[in-house]
């Protein structure tokens, strides 16, 4: 459905989506449909996922009044740039921000952001259910909608099972999130007043507080370019590697300050950084994050022509990977930025854009029905592949479960009708170890596919740098091309950055787990990650183990009570309605 249906004013609507942006965040767990204290309190949890501004705390009725009083006053100004500036001004009273950043993000979005909104409308009320909740308003500006599957029966399924002893296996490197700060700044201020630290405008740290690390820091902060070369590097000689995927996220989280030539900038250093050190020989499969365009989760569908479309970083993205993908997949991606390609005789690989599921990418207020049709082309692929005989891996930045309501819905059920074809989903996004399970649509039950998400190269927040491995089901015929197991290994910046009193000049990257001798298990199939969820509920030494390893082993506190309750809860949730109506206090069968 058009947006253009639900009314004229666009100014609290503008107002909203820049305090999205300014949200410093890796991560994109759902908040605005949390409403009970005990799920506020899991959010409060996890420190790397709160909302850093104070515009949640605010009342309904002050809500209401703010929201009133900006969109008379504005609406009566027909000037962008009085309309921005007084934007600009109310982020800063309302302390949502830093000023020079409620300043500078504005600036950088009110161009892209009416012009999105022209046709788009939210009432304070439902402004209001966005930003309090929706005991203040209703907020559904999303219209469902369905794809449509070919009259092609599903075939019989088939249960997977373990290959054979010997045979071949697919090893595999998985990188996400690397999150280069240019301004990374060793012994600059860790704890600063804006949104990212470590930095060269952060300050320098004082002789009672310790500085930003040589190689990263624990922290709001990302990570300096010699990280991640020496990153590379390591991965050079800890080949070989069959193949690599690279699910997106180069740019730091300076959301409010980025350009476009910083942005293109920082996509062809790192892509030619990867390609120089592991070698022509290896292909690598990428997918585009969020980070990737500027202003950050704007990412237009192609009925946005023009200088506001995303023909500028696609366009580069095509060039910068020409060497690892075929044609055709060169023309989807300066489409829409996603593709598909054959990675072995009878392995397909299918590169999502998941921006085009994301909440905060405000272009889908316009027309969130299957943005670039980029679903139905999935169908296609995966009908073909299946006619075929071939299996395929799904790659892509934001997980599933965390997609816009009807997107989720629909890539639910699209994973349903091919769990037989579908061998791997593969996604980054939230920085940490975790996982989405998929169950079969008539009873939830019966688990068919798996989720993975791998942890982040970059330390933010309060992170280890890491990188995944993944262990497959190898090229032979018959082989399921299933996820047998999984290394996780980390640069630990405690012995790095101080070995003995300065930092290690060739740090070691060292495996910080295998996921089959850490939980027990003999495969990754789903019944085993479903298994893992049962024996962690019943097992608590078993689960905090699991949350250890989420953090990338620098973890703080235990993971109790509702924590726990809601983290299991994710981690069943492949499908974001389940997420939303997963109740922990009375413990939903689902979760």
């Amino acid at each position: 459905m058009n947006r253009s249906m639900f009314g004229l004013s666009t100014v609290c609507g503008v107002f909203i989506v820049w305090t999205l942006f300014l949200m410093p965040l890796g991560f994109s767990y759902p908040l605005e449909d949390v409403t009970d204290s005990t799920k506020l309190r899991f959010v409060e949890e996890f420190d790397q996922f709160k909302l850093r501004f104070n515009w949640h705390n605010m009342s309904c009725a002050v809500c209401k009044a703010i929201f009133a009083t900006v969109d008379i006053a504005l609406l009566s100004d027909s000037n962008m740039e009085r309309v921005a500036r007084a934007l600009g001004e109310a982020c800063v009273r309302l302390h949502l921000a830093e000023p020079q950043v409620c300043r500078e993000i504005t600036e950088l979005f009110r161009d892209d952001v009416i012009r999105a909104l022209q046709e788009s409308f939210l009432w304070p009320s439902e402004a209001c259910a966005l930003l309090v909740g929706p005991t203040c308003g209703h907020y559904d500006i999303y219209a469902p909608w369905n794809v449509s599957l070919p009259r092609v029966p599903k075939p019989p399924v088939k249960p997977p099972t373990p290959p054979k002893p010997g045979s071949p296996q697919s090893r595999v490197l998985f990188l996400t999130d690397i999150h280069w700060d240019a301004e990374y700044a060793e012994g600059s201020l860790i704890d600063c007043k804006m949104p990212l630290c470590c930095r060269n405008d952060s300050g320098r740290a004082s002789w009672k507080h310790t500085g930003a690390g040589y190689w990263g820091t624990y922290g709001e902060c990302d990570l300096p370019l010699r990280t991640i070369e020496n990153l590379l590097q390591n991965l050079a000689k800890s080949g070989p590697w069959d193949w690599v995927y690279w699910t997106g996220d180069i740019p730091a989280h300076n959301v409010w300050s980025q350009t476009r030539a910083q942005q293109l900038n920082e996509l062809v250093t790192v892509t030619r950084l990867i390609r120089k050190h592991l070698g022509p020989k290896v292909t690598v499969y990428p997918a585009v994050g969020n980070h990737e365009s500027t202003p950050v989760n704007s990412f237009p569908p192609p009925f946005v022509h023009g200088n506001r479309s995303s023909h500028w970083l696609y366009d580069t993205m095509a060039k910068e990977w020409a060497p690892w993908l075929p044609k055709d997949a060169l023309t989807t991606i300066r489409r829409g930025g996603f593709y598909t390609a054959e990675v072995q005789r009878g392995l397909r690989v299918v590169s999502l854009n998941m921006n085009f599921c994301a909440r905060e990418n405000y272009w889908l207020m316009v027309n969130s029905t299957d943005p670039a049709d980029q679903l139905q082309w999935l169908i296609s692929i995966l009908q073909e592949s299946e006619n075929k005989g071939e299996k395929v891996h799904i790659i892509g930045h934001i997980p599933p479960g965390l997609c816009l309501n009807s997107w989720s819905w629909n890539y639910y059920h699209i994973v349903n009708r091919y769990e037989s074809t579908i061998a791997g989903q593969f996604f980054g996004h939230t920085h940490v170890d975790e996982f989405q399970m998929f169950y079969d649509e008539d009873t939830l039950t019966r688990p068919l596919s798996v989720a993975f998400i791998a942890p982040s190269v970059t330390t933010y927040v309060n992170l280890n740098p890491g990188y995944r491995v993944y262990y497959m089901d190898g090229n032979y015929p018959g082989s399921t091309r299933m996820v047998l197991d999984h290394e996780t290994f980390i640069l630990n910046l405690t012995l790095a950055n101080n070995q003995p009193l300065k930092p290690d000049p060739n740090p070691s990257w060292t495996l910080l787990y295998r996921a089959s001798k850490a939980y027990g298990l003999s495969t990754l199939f789903p019944s085993d990650m479903d298994a893992l969820i049962k024996l962690m509920k019943n097992d608590d030494s078993v689960f905090q183990r699991f949350w250890y390893l989420f953090h990338k082993g620098h973890v703080s506190k235990p993971c109790m009570d509702t924590c726990k309750t809601s983290l299991i809860c994710l981690l069943h949730s492949g499908r974001y309605d389940l997420l939303t109506q997963c109740d922990v206090l009375h413990g939903n069968k689902h979760c």
